[in-house]
């Protein structure tokens, strides 16, 4: 048996939909244009399901938002050749509305009545789009990619309230940037992204910036997995929940972090972050190697970080559909504010006809950037150097180093190179007869150790450089250098 408060079906189209609110709530907005403050951020006039009102409403809208008056002697004018509203009565109707207005409180409930309903709607057009889709068989359509974007589409669906956003006004556009700004002038350290933990980095970036995808990159050794997992854990180490200032319920400090280990196993991953927390170096954590100290400290270690937001895939060669399909599914169940990719030339392109390696990781740079756009959140990527940075005499990476280096370069906001001099000067040991080559080799290690650079070859906001951090290969972990001037300072780490 049929509920009576449920909402109407439409006899031709099956689609839920309340006309008697959709009337009662533009009665109200005729009758006080106040009203309209309480409902705009409900409702739209895509959500009404009769044309015609969403014609009022975006009429009555657009003159409130500019200080005139919304009523249906003002709005007739915008009428006139309406065949829709002449079907229903022509100016009369205006004025029917604003009559039969009943009750100005209830009007927020009357918005979100009209909203509930339109979501309704486009979850039963996404059904049936998904299931004539399922029933045709198709060779380039096959079921799992199905699966993946109707989870996209619903995903959408559910965040924005529709599927497709389509155009905004420049109006809206400058008020999110001028929230950003806001943001950042209010926040210590005048940060409008995630702080990394690494204040000179911070500095320079401003910290990672929501829908930017970031490239790291490096050559064998020289740490970039090991910048990225400092990185995710200081992000997720500073994690606090709180309510944002647009109102909603989020990070409000730190974040939760996505973490696909593509090359190394989810357990290695950890062991260095306990290196890292612990102090206990990770070649004796490995082999069970540890003083009773040190095993106390990492034990804390391990208990202290038990319930860091820190969520880690290892499935190795995922597709960059599937990691899109994934990370949607983390921010939707635990939320998600960075996410990590380790590294980019083991993700695999969606399709498997792509046309070279080239056109490959294009695909998987541009599906990295639509994550970013699409969840709101930076994206980590790491990335291989190509062998040509060890023929040069200085081996500081460029950008035309990067493998593939086109699409990287084009797709990525950022793009930062890790570089270890040491690493390199280490191999350059003189002969031991030699003692002057030595004395200057020696010499030049001592400058040169526990120290690391990030070159920023490209930053799309802001201005490139060098920003020097302190290395510890023995615990795998890149801190704050102290600079000869900060010598009397306390140590940031």
């Amino acid at each position: 048996m049929a509920d009576g408060n449920a909402p109407a079906l439409d006899a031709h189209q099956g689609l839920p939909h309340n006309i008697e609110a959709e009337q009662a709530l533009l009665g109200a907005l005729l009758v006080n244009n106040d009203v309209y403050d309480r409902v705009a951020s409900i409702v739209q006039p895509a959500h009404f399901f009769d044309p015609v009102h969403a014609r009022i409403f975006e009429v009555a809208a657009e003159r409130i938002r500019k200080n005139a008056l919304a009523t249906p002697v003002t709005i007739k004018a915008f009428f006139e050749e309406d065949a829709g509203l002449a079907e229903l009565g022509g100016p009369a109707y205006l004025v029917r509305l604003a009559g039969s207005a009943l009750s100005l409180f209830a009007v927020r409930d009357y918005a979100q009545h009209i909203y509930d309903l339109a979501i309704r709607r486009e979850l039963i057009v996404l059904g049936q789009g998904i299931a004539e889709k399922a029933a045709r068989i198709e060779l380039e359509s096959e079921a799992k990619d199905q699966i993946v974007e109707a989870e996209q589409a619903l995903y959408q669906l559910g965040e924005q309230g529709k599927v497709d956003r389509g155009f905004q006004t420049f109006r809206r556009a400058v008020i999110d940037a001028v929230k950003v700004a806001n943001a950042a002038y209010e926040r210590e350290g005048g940060l409008a992204g995630l702080s990394t933990g690494l204040i000179d980095l911070d500095k320079r970036l401003g910290g990672l910036h929501p829908s930017d995808l970031l490239i790291l990159a490096g050559r064998p050794s020289m740490g970039k997995t090991s910048l990225a997992t400092n990185i995710a854990f200081n992000i997720a180490k500073a994690y606090r929940k709180g309510t944002r200032p647009d109102g909603s319920e989020g990070a409000v400090e730190g974040g939760v972090v996505g973490f696909f280990s593509l090359e190394m196993s989810s357990e290695q991953l950890a062991a260095r972050i306990l290196s890292e927390a612990s102090r206990v170096p990770s070649h004796q954590i490995r082999h069970g190697d540890m003083t009773e100290e040190e095993m106390r400290r990492f034990i804390e270690a391990a208990k202290a970080l038990e319930n860091c937001p820190l969520f880690i895939d290892d499935t190795p060669a995922l597709p960059i559909s599937t990691i899109a399909a994934r990370a949607r599914r983390l921010k939707r169940q635990h939320g998600l504010d960075l996410l990590v990719i380790d590294y980019l030339q083991l993700a695999r392109p969606a399709s498997s006809r792509s046309e070279g390696r080239v056109q490959e990781v294009s695909e998987i740079t541009q599906g990295l950037k639509a994550i970013a756009k699409e969840l709101n959140i930076p994206v980590v990527a790491l990335s291989q150097l190509s062998r040509q940075v060890e023929s040069r005499e200085d081996k500081r990476p460029q950008l035309s180093d990067l493998r593939e280096s086109g699409s990287i370069e084009q797709d990525a906001d950022v793009v930062m190179f890790v570089f270890r001099e040491e690493y390199y000067r280490e191999r350059e040991k003189p002969g031991d007869h030699d003692i002057e080559a030595m004395v200057k080799w020696k010499d030049a290690m001592s400058a040169l150790h526990g120290k690391a650079e990030v070159i920023i070859g490209k930053q799309r906001h802001g201005p490139i450089g060098t920003v020097e951090l302190a290395f510890e290969g023995e615990f795998t972990r890149f801190s704050n250098l102290i600079q000869p001037y900060q010598s009397g300072a306390d140590d940031f780490h």
